[in-house]
């Protein structure tokens, strides 16, 4: 007869339990399967860790498989598997584990045995491992990557990509389809990229995966970008702003009217400055829009839609149609042409406050970036408020700052932003009109007291958040 208690220590695993002599008894793609962590066992008793509630089902059919009775404890889902992961650790991965279930798979199948073989518990499995892991490492992207000789796996975490174990790569096709069946994703379209995503809960994070799939010479590359819903918004004070400049985006987020934008590469965290910035404006007394692509976080009392190219719903025609509906604050994700540039302008110009970003290496090259794009200098001078540059470091690890567990041996942990905050001065709109080099607007600025990112970021390599190394890996020291 079974029984259980209400909670286990997974701390106290022993180490005489031998997983060979386990693995004779017992299946270990079972207990992972079902994640039945073992604690112990006798000649007559077999302990077991379990995530809440206990399948009693279960619990008789393992005292079936072991001969013995099995007395079972709840345990949180995560300490159940390091557990596990802990006691088959010693001569295979649980990646390895897993896949020993999979069969081969032949490059020549049909349609329906693919869609078979990506639905296969193992498969499953496989998929949802690394998903797991990718959530334990923070990544913020999973990379599949086939090559002629393996698949290749990586996870970007705190902006750096890692190398992780790689599955066999005849499994290549099985675990892009399972990938493509959950993005709900044509699993026989192999020759053009795709799209799709999917909401998940995992390991207690409520996830939006953004999935896209790219044809390659050796077959399919997937990228899984991992939103966290459930982390929420970064408040203003972990940004990295300083006092001042913090200040300064109370204001101009206060504004009536004008156009603040953030400027930098792909991957700087303009779209967090963003999505904080919104935070600061009262969305009960103010009607806010938003036009993205993609929409990242939800926002309670702020209208955000979806740019969607595909049916004619581009940045231009989305931000045309929504000064009809008497907006006061406008965000429009991302400025890439001409056409959103100016009707974003417009909008500024007639009393609406707009939100955006521009990819340009410096604050200053937003506004020489806008001129080339067609945008009259004149309408600049006129709207535009000020530019925020920005980059982001990663922060030295607080347990090590060398190389320890909690940072992957990498001496970091997290990152922060490096800050240039460009507000539009008088001299800089004299400039403006006289379409001035982003060099000569850049001295302008830096005389009117502006921190650029070099100095922001050795500010902070002072203050011992970051180092000089990662510092000048950003932005270039000279």
């Amino acid at each position: 007869m079974s029984s259980a208690s209400a909670k286990g220590d997974v701390t106290r695993l022993p180490q005489a339990l031998d997983p060979a002599v386990l693995a004779s008894m017992v299946s270990p793609a079972f207990l992972l399967d079902n994640k039945i962590l073992p604690l112990a066992m006798t000649a007559d008793l077999f302990s077991v860790a379990m995530p809440p509630p206990i399948d009693h089902g279960l619990v008789e059919a393992l005292e079936m498989a072991v001969g013995r009775r099995v007395s079972a404890v709840e345990q949180d889902a995560k300490a159940v598997t390091q557990g596990l992961e802990r006691l088959f650790a010693g001569d295979k991965s649980v990646l390895q584990k897993i896949v020993e279930d999979l069969a081969p798979e032949n490059p020549d199948e049909d349609v329906d045995r693919l869609k078979d073989l990506a639905s296969e518990a193992p498969v499953v499995r496989l998929v949802s491992h690394l998903i797991e892991e990718a959530i334990r490492s923070r990544a913020s992207d999973i990379h599949i990557e086939p090559y002629p000789d393996r698949l290749a796996v990586r996870l970007r975490i705190d902006g750096m990509l890692r190398d992780q174990p790689s599955p066999p790569v005849s499994l290549a096709r099985a675990v892009v389809s399972r990938i493509k069946i959950l993005a709900n994703l044509n699993i026989a379209e192999r020759r053009l990229p795709q799209d799709g995503r999917v909401a998940q809960a995992v390991l207690g994070h409520a996830l939006d995966l953004r999935v896209s799939t790219v044809p390659t010479v050796h077959g399919e590359s997937v990228v899984i970008r991992l939103l966290d819903q459930s982390a929420g918004i970064r408040p203003l004070a972990e940004l990295g702003l300083r006092p001042a400049d913090e200040e300064l985006l109370k204001q101009l987020t206060a504004l009536p009217n004008g156009m603040v934008l953030v400027t930098g590469p792909t991957g700087s965290g303009k779209t967090t400055t963003l999505y904080t910035a919104l935070q600061l404006i009262d969305a009960g007394s103010r009607k806010v829009l938003t036009i993205e692509d993609p929409v990242e976080y939800h926002m309670a009392r702020v209208n955000q839609i979806q740019v969607k190219p595909q049916i004619g719903l581009s940045f231009a025609n989305i931000l045309r149609s929504i000064v009809r509906q008497d907006p006061d604050v406008i965000m429009v994700g991302e400025m890439r042409d001409y056409e959103t540039a100016d009707i974003a302008v417009h909008a500024a110009l007639t009393g609406h406050l707009v939100l955006s970003t521009l990819h340009t290496n410096s604050a200053a090259g937003a506004i020489t970036r806008l001129i080339d794009m067609g945008v009259e200098p004149f309408l600049l001078t006129s709207t535009l408020r000020a530019v925020i540059g920005q980059r982001l470091v990663r922060t030295l690890c607080p347990h090590c700052k060398r190389g320890c567990p909690a940072c992957g041996q990498t001496g970091y942990l997290g990152r922060i932003g490096l800050f240039e905050v460009m507000p539009m001065t008088d001299a800089i709109r004299d400039l403006t009109l006289a379409k001035a080099s982003a060099e000569e607007i850049d001295q302008a600025a830096r005389a009117g007291g502006m921190i650029s990112l070099k100095e922001d970021g050795m500010s902070k390599v002072r203050a011992g958040l970051t180092s000089q190394e990662e510092v000048r890996r950003v932005v270039e020291l000279s």
